[in-house]
């Protein structure tokens, strides 16, 4: 905003200078990322945890202070946001619900015990920690909110780089690739799922309000689906005169926001709302005559979010964790890898898979990389952990993530071929950190 005089308020020009700071930083370690085989999301998110008061704050100079004041942080978070926004939007239009089928009993049974077993865990580890956690950082003072939420985040997968590494192993046209993301996208479905339930009961201050909620809810998905995305599906279709890219454009924008306004305003994150409009949107139309404009969004996307891992990081603190923190962390770490790995491969198992394709799918499915911090940054704003335990969460999503290809390449020893470019089409969302855009997924009606 501009001052009486005509120049950039502090907030603007303190948020300009952290924007010159986060965007090299992102692009260098996001590069060192890709040499080292990992996906370069996880290179940025690494970016923004350095600038945080983890480095950057331990450095001489309060540098992490100079560089990100706190008069620009509002500015920062709400770029973060609306990175944030437009990346469920993506994720919700990029599933694959096409990987749901055909897979019968087994897809059902593996992302249902990927997702209990670590639900179970989590929520059993969250009664030991929670004598260690802040209270004064709850906004409950009871254990039902950080149980329902500690278990949720135990059981998240992260769809968009775990599609990534799939694709870049060769592994998308064999069955452990289609098998992995047809239960990635099953089980992340019942993780946002109890992660709504779980923000439905924290916020509600009484029966009727948990009831008006869970009806309001409702009513939001049902609108969505059986509203307006027929409406959309009017609306753009090919044949209408008025079909164009900049129609297009601005009702995809227009609804996304709104969206998010409308799961806000009824208790859910905003995150809910980008994520059903995503999911109810017409691809096939869409992509019959105005593919460019998922992907505008996806870029928008992309250069916001690396704003948004810089927010993540500023409330990280490493240096604080203690000797608690450092249990804490160890103890989360083996529930999380325990819980995921048991809970697939032990299912894949009893359910026809090899051993070797079992252990492979327990080691793909632990990866939780940036849906997981989506998630803890959504608890962290209800109030259902405290700092300590976010940072201890993000640092067990950066690992468990960065596991993966090294692990996988020891379950699957040579039985990887070529990166499947069909595949890659589609995971932009996860992989378009590099400089050469794909072009859109496949067209669905």
């Amino acid at each position: 905003m501009l001052a009486a005089d005509g120049s950039l308020d502090s907030a603007v020009r303190g948020g300009l200078i952290s924007l010159a700071v986060i965007f090299p930083a992102a692009f260098v370690c996001g590069r060192i990322a890709r040499r080292l085989r990992q996906p370069t999301v996880m290179g940025e998110i690494i970016a923004g945890l350095l600038l945080g008061p983890s480095l950057l704050g331990l450095l001489p100079g309060e540098l992490s202070q100079a560089l990100f004041p706190a008069e620009a942080r509002p500015f920062l978070h709400m770029m973060a946001q609306l990175g944030l926004v437009f990346f469920m939007f993506g994720v919700g239009y990029h599933l694959e619900v096409s990987h749901l089928r055909g897979r019968g009993r087994q897809v059902c049974a593996i992302s249902l015990g990927s997702v209990a077993l670590p639900f179970g865990l989590g929520a059993g580890l969250a009664v030991l920690l929670f004598p260690w956690m802040d209270k004064s950082q709850l906004s409950t003072p009871g254990l039902l909110g950080p149980t329902l939420f500690l278990g949720a985040a135990m059981s998240i997968t992260a769809f968009p780089v775990l599609a990534r590494i799939i694709a870049e192993r060769g592994l998308a046209r064999q069955p452990i690739g289609s098998l992995a993301l047809a239960s990635a996208a099953l089980q992340d479905l019942l993780a946002w799922g109890i992660l709504a339930a779980v923000i439905v009961v924290v916020e509600a201050t009484g029966t009727w309000p948990l009831v008006r909620m869970g009806i309001l809810a409702a009513v939001f998905v049902l609108g969505m689906r059986y509203a307006v995305r027929p409406a959309l599906r009017w609306l753009l279709a090919p044949a209408r005169r008025w079909a164009s890219s900049s129609l297009t454009h601005a009702v995809l924008i227009s609804g996304l926001l709104l969206s998010a306004w409308a799961t806000d305003v009824i208790g859910l994150h905003s995150v809910f709302g980008a994520f059903v409009f995503g999911a109810v949107v017409p691809r096939g139309h869409i992509d019959a005559h105005a593919p460019e404009v998922p992907e505008r969004m996806d870029q928008f996307s992309l250069i916001l979010l690396p704003v948004f891992f810089t927010v993540t990081g500023l409330s990280v603190q490493l240096h604080r964790l203690g000797a608690h923190g450092l249990l804490m962390l160890l103890a989360v770490l083996v529930v999380a890898c325990a819980g995921k790995f048991a809970g697939a491969a032990g299912t894949a198992r009893l359910t026809g898979a090899t051993a070797r394709e079992s252990v492979a799918l327990g080691v793909l499915l632990n990866a939780r990389g940036l849906t997981e911090l989506v998630l803890l940054n959504v608890g962290l704003g209800l109030g259902v952990i405290d700092t300590r335990l976010f940072t201890v969460m993000v640092v067990m999503a950066v690992l468990t993530t960065l596991m993966t290809g090294p692990l996988l390449g020891r379950a699957l020893p040579g039985g990887m071929g070529q990166a499947d470019e069909d595949v890659e089409r589609g995971l932009k969302l996860s992989s378009e950190y590099s400089t050469k855009a794909a072009p859109s997924p496949t067209a669905q009606p």
